[in-house]
């Protein structure tokens, strides 16, 4: 397996990760709080945006294959 550099902001925290793991279990070796509701991708507690925009549901996501290093944006949501 390949393995891409996750940096998670606005946390500043750079980790490594094997393609196809999970993205909460990749946050949850960084430190990174992503808050989760459902476990299924329904209510949008875990929402993230990725380096090209693209915005997934990070329970139901895993690391996308690709070089270099991933962006994850978290959102702050007071709500969760």
């Amino acid at each position: 397996m390949s393995v891409r550099h996750v940096h998670f902001l606005p946390d500043e925290i750079t980790v490594e990760a094997e393609v196809g793991e999970p993205m909460l279990d990749v946050a949850d070796r960084a430190g990174v709080f992503i808050p989760t509701g459902c476990l299924m991708g329904s209510c949008h507690a875990c929402t993230v945006e990725i380096e090209d925009g693209e915005v997934v549901r990070a329970c139901i996501s895993s690391v996308p294959p690709g070089g270099g290093k991933l962006t994850v944006n978290l959102f702050s949501d007071p709500t969760w």
